[in-house]
């Protein structure tokens, strides 16, 4: 049906729709609000939709022959007065104008200055080329980092260089040159290997000329060293690296961070995600050993340097909260939850000599204890299976008296009036302590065993100590080197 509109005026005007929906909402079909009609003079308007006062009014219900409103074109309305046109339309011609997802791509607008109040960050201009691509074999990018002039560009699977404000031309014996052009983006090089940052760039860090990522699909942690990468998870580490990386999965995150405080690559590898308390590993990679030096036991949400200071953040209840680290001398305590320091390693001398192992003595702090003592398995046959832990000097169900060597405070017990060590002595500032023999379970034929001995027989021993909850409790312990006498029998 068509609207009649009645018109005194010789003037033009346009006709536009309201694109109601039939529901009283100040947002029907996406039109907020319909402008009121002013009811003065000669116009008249069937349907109008006015609601009284200066405000505005909103749709009450659709009607096809409603829907509608007029505005004039000229100013004032008076004859023969200025005609407001349309203004100017912005158009482009594209053949293909859907969607893209262009993952290995790279665009950039017009420029921003700040000091002259150029703003050019929503210019993007489709008569220069402002779009680079890298391989996209090498996957989706992942991060960016800017570094004087060049871009190195970390994909899934590869990482690339490219030049910033500049380009390479080459000589007629193949040989680059760069020089200064007007293109942004310039040549993109790819960096020798087959390494990315795959789909964790929470992994980077960087201090100086050195940048550090991880490659969850390949089971390494990397690190770009002027124009080469280098496997660091190689440095004592690669079976520990293959299988938490491997366990990393799609949920996980590996957040790292450089520690400008003690010149540290911090890792934390957290397999279920940041926000929850599930497992995790954070350890940290010294530039100047050369290799992985500490695990910790905090699991940040977001690690960073600044100023001279490492800090992190952990989140408490339903609130994230900041941590600086070092700023105390209470040690081991993370987030208000301290545990002790944990060192385990191997007595191995002489490999292929079955050894008994008689004392354990160390150099360093007082408050160091053994809490756990093995050896390997030998003189079994393969159709035997040991009850419990039946080499294994410290067994607490068994004997509770040897559940551990006690740290040189905590092991003094006085008798008589004598004061006597149960676990480390102390003589010339090195600390001994007897290992006692707490077997759970005899071997075949042996006639004395358990704690009537001393010492434990094996080809090798694994060693576990750790500091105690008395000693200069969250003072600096230092240990400084690990022994033990043998004999070989």
């Amino acid at each position: 049906m068509a609207l009649t509109v009645n018109v005194n005026y010789f003037n033009s005007f346009y006709l536009k729709r309201i694109y109601g929906d039939g529901v009283a909402s100040s947002t029907a079909k996406g039109i907020p609000y319909v402008p009121e009609i002013n009811n003065t003079g000669s116009e008249s308007f069937q349907g109008a939709r006015a609601t009284g006062g200066n405000g505005w009014s909103t749709p009450i219900s659709s009607n096809t022959d409603y829907d509608w409103y007029i505005e004039e074109s000229r100013i004032r309305g008076g004859y023969n007065n200025t005609t407001v046109d349309l203004g100017v339309k912005a158009y482009i011609v594209e053949d293909n104008d859907s969607q893209q997802h262009r993952k290995n791509s790279l665009i950039y607008s017009g420029i921003f200055n700040s000091r002259t109040g150029v703003n050019d960050t929503n210019v993007f201009s489709v008569g220069e080329e402002i779009t680079r691509s890298v391989d996209p074999i090498g996957g989706s990018i992942q991060k960016l980092f800017a570094e004087d002039t060049n871009l190195t560009i970390f994909q899934e699977r590869k990482v690339n260089v490219a030049l910033i404000d500049k380009d390479a031309i080459f000589t007629a014996e193949g040989v680059g040159l760069t020089t200064t052009g007007k293109i942004v983006i310039g040549q993109i090089t790819p960096v020798l290997g087959n390494w990315g940052i795959g789909t964790n760039p929470e992994s980077f860090a960087t201090y100086g000329y050195n940048k550090y990522f991880i490659d969850k699909d390949r089971n390494a942690v990397l690190k770009i060293q002027g124009t080469q990468i280098v496997e660091i998870s190689n440095a004592g580490m690669m079976d520990f690296f293959r299988d938490q990386l491997s366990a990393l999965g799609v949920n996980g995150a590996a957040v790292g961070s450089y520690d400008v405080y003690n010149q540290n690559y911090v890792i934390s590898l957290q397999p279920t995600g940041r926000f929850d308390n599930g497992t995790y590993k954070t350890l940290t990679f010294d530039e100047r050993n050369a290799g992985w030096t500490s695990f910790f036991t905090y699991k940040p949400e977001t690690m960073f340097s600044c100023r001279g200071k490492f800090y992190s953040t952990k989140m408490t209840s339903t609130v994230s909260k900041l941590y600086t680290h070092y700023t105390n001398q209470d040690r081991n305590n993370f987030y208000g939850t301290k545990t002790p320091s944990l060192i385990q390693f191997v007595f191995n001398p002489q490999p292929n000599f079955i050894k008994t192992f008689k004392t354990i003595n160390y150099e360093g702090s007082n408050g160091w204890e053994v809490s756990a003592l093995t050896s390997d398995s030998t003189g079994q046959d393969p159709s035997v299976t040991p009850s419990g832990n039946w080499l294994s000097n410290f067994d607490q169900a068994t004997n509770a008296a040897y559940s551990k060597i006690y740290s040189y405070d905590e092991g003094l017990y006085t008798e008589n009036n004598i004061n006597y060590r149960a676990g480390f002595d102390r003589k010339q500032n090195k600390y001994y302590a007897v290992i006692p023999n707490n077997t759970a379970t005899p071997m075949a034929g042996e006639v004395i065993w358990g704690n009537q001995t001393t010492g434990i027989k094996g080809y090798f021993t694994t060693v576990t100590m750790k500091t105690d909850n008395t000693t200069n409790n969250g003072g600096l312990k230092s240990l400084f080197a690990v022994s033990t006498e043998y004999i070989n029998k």
